[in-house]
This record gives C-alpha cells, structure tokens and sequence, in this order.
C-alpha cells in the first residue's frame, strides 16, 4: 500500500485540480471544463482508459451542486427532474426537444423508459447552460 501512495505522492501536484472536491465557484467550473472535455474524448466508450476519472469528476460535481444548491433535508432531483423543470420553465413541450431524437425517444426519456445518453446530455447541457453533471 506504501508504494500505490508514493506513486500518488509523486504526481498529486499535476493531478489535484481533477480529482479533489472543489469548494469554489472557479474550482467548480474547472472541473465543468474538464468532464466536457473528457465526454468529448470518451464518448459512450465505458471501457476507454479515462472513462473512470470521467465518472468521478461527474460525482465531485455532483456532490458540489448538491451541496450549494440543494437543501440539507431535501432529496436531490433526478436528471428526468431536472429536464422536466427544465422545460417547463423555458416552456417547452417535447416536440422542442429535438436534440434528443424524435417525439418516440423523448417520450421514452420522459417516462423514464430510456436513459440520456453523452449526445443529449452535451446538447442538453448546452441548451440549458448548465453543468453536465446535471443530467448524469
């Protein structure tokens, strides 16, 4: 075990910023820029090298949105939640939803029957100006 913590010791000060939980909006916002940049690299590809520190930048920003955002005593939303809200606050029904396929798909979505994948989500991301994280 001494030697797997040298070997971290030895290559924390380049890789800190990835991996530690940030406690500012600037930190925040690094690692929003980073998980973009690895959904771009990764893809849906699960068995790609980088797609754990993909997952765990995703759960750090998680974990700093449910913390600043969220009430103490409230349960955190779902990403289906989050788009529901979404579109309602924009006022968008699901034929506006293009980007995530057609009018079957989006109801699927909705409904819970099927699951966001990386497109959408980057597209969704973008539409709504909001972290990705939002809707892992």
């Amino acid at each position: 075990m001494i030697l797997e913590l040298e070997k971290v010791q030895s290559v924390w000060s380049e890789i800190k910023d990835f991996v530690s939980v940030p406690h500012n909006e600037k930190q925040y916002r690094k690692l929003v820029r980073i998980l973009d940049q690895l959904m771009d690299e990764i893809g849906n590809n699960e068995k790609h090298p980088l797609a754990p520190l993909m997952e765990t930048i995703g759960n750090l920003i998680e974990s700093y949105e449910n913390n600043k955002y969220t009430p103490l005593d409230a349960k955190p939303l779902t990403p289906i939640e989050i788009l529901k809200y979404l579109m309602e606050e924009h006022n968008l029904t699901q034929k506006d939803m293009i980007e995530l396929g057609s009018q079957g798909v989006v109801s699927e979505i909705l409904s819970g029957k099927r699951e966001l994948n990386v497109r959408q989500i980057k597209s969704l991301s973008k539409r709504f100006s909001v972290s990705p994280a939002v809707f892992i």
